[in-house]
């Protein structure tokens, strides 16, 4: 049944369904997920799930009764559902993201588009590309406006409107929430921020009674106020109290408000705040690492409780003997690991339930609350046999300076873990991006050629709290650096790297992590492989989608340096100090990264009589994202390391050289 329900729904779409793989057959790596994202109607009638496609990502709409297909949705001219919304029983509302040019990489482009579950009445209901109708006046028809939209509120017990948060295309806007018809697109102004990029939170009654936002200077600031037409209150300054404070939700009556807040030390804290006195106190916080996902009492947007991403997936709760706590506790038993409850009926008996784990990238489950029964529904991939998956462990070391480190590492399937050829395997960002553990298909399939992977959460790594992000700043090429040549180095004293057979790969800051690995490291790595990465860190300053805003410029300031200081630690510079093969890849659209720096760094390693091999698409962004491509290149790095580490190749996949750069 579970093999029926995707292949009709995407049959549905002009899709065909794969069978299984072997252990380094690419196809189980590349392909996509059967679906992004889950969620069940408020009546429980239905679930809709976005489907990635190779052009598109689609909605289907499947009939819980009978697992039958009744609507779907596929965005034409290449554009993208990528999230949506249940706001009736009967209809949804889908954020569209599009492939601007030759970027294959689809972007948000805050356009906001209803439709109902059996795939009738669709309608753009806002956004630039939206069709003027009628005249201006204060409640507006939809009108073509140069704005994004992203849904605030859903606003359970009203069925025909929903709150948006609408941003101006213009840098650094001042934000403002509009309560809009799901049906006719028209829209009222119920609140404006006070703060430039404002977020909001509503209330129980869907009432705008937080915002949180930062102008040019990125100086984060949370403002409150205790009804409609109030004016706002600043209850927290990041310059003052130095730390940042979000608004989750309210409890059940609206008396307390739910914070998460940072800390000076450790892992943020999840506190309650009462409007009237003002106190904080603190409900929750764990001992080593952030609030996750914030957990809702089904039916509700009532927190509770959080999910945590430490050593393993765990939950707390703000009162250990909820009805709440006891659900998460019985469905942990039952399913023997990791659950999150995604979605919920109105009256919050049926419960959609996903599990999964570093071996298992997700299944989902209809969970009866009061007949206590599950039914599975679907599996995120179905293809993958998570019985040959590598396992994952979690790992604790410290700095050379005494800062503790977590990560993670993957060791092939049948291993005894030890003398292994390794990869290590630096995260992008840097910044607040974390590894967690959770199913990785690069960490899989670099286990399945027979490596260990070993991934650390160097300072600057989001999830163990603000100091411990903060430690990163302006890092690039020393701590930062030291930390992940710290990890690699204990993996040899622990035995479970042969310290001959080692290279670094990573993407994005993980390509700069690797080729400075490369660089300081004489003798440590093998062979160093970069995708889409930045190399020439002046650069930064004058090329990509950061710097064209002004919160961009600070945020550079801020966390990579001055940039006349920059050259010193830049792979570019520091080509004659790489003595192994490299082996680069990078896409011609690629707007964060841009292509230039792997060109520069290609032809300073050339310059300097390193091997060096590369592979660019000419319409590929920040990642490549035609599965051909992502087939091709990996079919090449594992070649490469294999040549260096000796671990097994690819299986053949045709090349897919028509969009290569020149």
């Amino acid at each position: 049944m579970r093999r029926t329900i995707l292949a009709a729904a995407l049959a549905a779409l002009g899709c065909v369904a794969i069978g299984g793989a072997g252990a380094v057959d690419l196809s189980q790596y590349v392909r996509q997920e059967a679906f992004t994202d889950i969620k069940i109607s408020p009546t429980g009638e239905y679930v809709a799930a976005t489907v990635p496609l190779e052009d598109a990502t689609a909605i289907v709409v499947l009939r819980l009764k009978d697992k039958q297909m009744v609507g779907n949705f596929r965005p034409p001219d290449k554009n993208h559902a990528y999230e949506f919304d249940w706001v009736s029983d009967e209809r949804l509302l889908i954020g569209l993201a599009q492939k601007w040019g030759s970027l294959d990489q689809p972007n948000p482009t805050g356009e906001l588009y209803a439709i109902n579950a059996n795939g009738n009445r669709g309608e753009l209901l806002v956004g630039y590309r939206v069709e003027s109708k009628g005249p201006g006046t204060r409640i507006q028809p939809k009108k073509v406006e140069a704005v994004a939209a992203f849904l605030a509120d859903d606003l359970p017990d009203d069925e025909r409107n929903v709150l948006v948060t609408v941003w101006p295309l213009s840098e650094d806007p001042f934000t403002r929430v509009d309560r809009m018809d799901v049906t006719s697109g028209r829209r009222s102004r119920v609140a404006s921020s006070p703060v430039r990029r404002g977020e909001f939170t509503t209330d129980g009654a869907g009432e705008v009674r937080f915002v949180h936002g930062a102008g040019s200077d990125n100086v984060n600031k949370l403002y409150f106020r205790e009804r409609s037409g109030d004016s706002w209150k600043l209850i927290n300054d990041e310059a003052v109290s130095k730390r940042i404070e979000t608004a989750i939700g309210f409890s059940a009556d609206d008396g307390v408000a739910y914070l998460n807040a940072e800390q000076a030390q450790g892992p943020n804290a999840i506190v309650s705040w009462n409007p009237q006195t003002g106190e904080r106190v603190t409900l929750l916080r764990d001992d080593v690492v952030n609030p996750y996902r914030i957990i809702h009492r089904p039916g509700t947007h009532v927190p509770v409780g959080a999910l945590y991403l430490g050593d393993k997936p765990h939950t707390r709760f703000f009162d250990d003997s909820s009805a709440d706590a006891r659900l998460y506790r019985s469905l942990e038993a039952a399913f023997g690991g990791a659950v999150y409850i995604t979605s919920s009926t109105r009256d919050g008996r049926v419960v959609l339930v996903e599990t999964w784990s570093g071996t298992n990238p997700g299944d989902f489950y209809v969970y009866d609350t009061v007949a206590r029964k599950a039914d599975h529904l679907i599996s995120r991939s179905e293809w993958i046999d998570v019985d040959r998956s590598a396992s994952v462990k979690p790992i604790a070391l410290k700095a050379r300076d005494g800062l503790p480190l977590h990560g993670f590492l993957t060791v092939p399937a049948g291993s005894n873990g030890r003398n292994l050829p390794m990869v290590v395997m630096p995260h992008g960002g840097p910044f607040d991006i974390f590894d967690s553990g959770q199913y990785d298909r690069e960490t899989q399939m670099l286990a399945a050629a027979g490596y260990a992977v070993l991934q650390v959460n160097f300072r600057g790594s989001g999830n163990y709290g603000r100091a411990h992000t903060q430690a990163g700043a302006q890092q690039w090429g020393a701590a930062m650096q030291d930390d992940v040549t710290d990890a690699t180095r204990w993996a040899i004293s622990e035995g479970i790297a042969d310290g001959r057979r080692i290279c670094i790969y990573g993407a994005s800051y993980g390509a700069y992590s690797a080729m400075m690995g490369a660089a300081r490291e004489p003798g440590l790595y093998q062979c160093a492989a970069g995708y889409v990465g930045v190399y020439d860190l002046p650069m930064m300053y004058t090329r990509g989608d950061i710097q064209d805003r002004g919160s961009g410029v600070t945020y550079l300031r801020e966390w990579l340096g001055d940039p006349a200081k920059l050259g010193a630690v830049s792979p570019v510079n520091l080509a004659e100090r790489i003595k192994v093969p490299v082996f680069l890849a990078a896409g011609g659209e690629d707007k964060r990264a841009p292509i230039q720096h792997t060109e520069r760094m290609e032809a300073a390693l050339k310059r300097a009589g390193t091997p060096v091999e590369s592979l660019y698409y000419k319409t590929e962004g920040h990642g490549f994202y035609t599965e051909a491509h992502r087939s091709e290149y990996y079919g090449k790095l594992l070649a490469f390391l294999s040549r260096s580490l000796g671990g097994k190749t690819a299986t053949t996949a045709p090349a897919a050289g028509k969009d290569k750069a020149p």
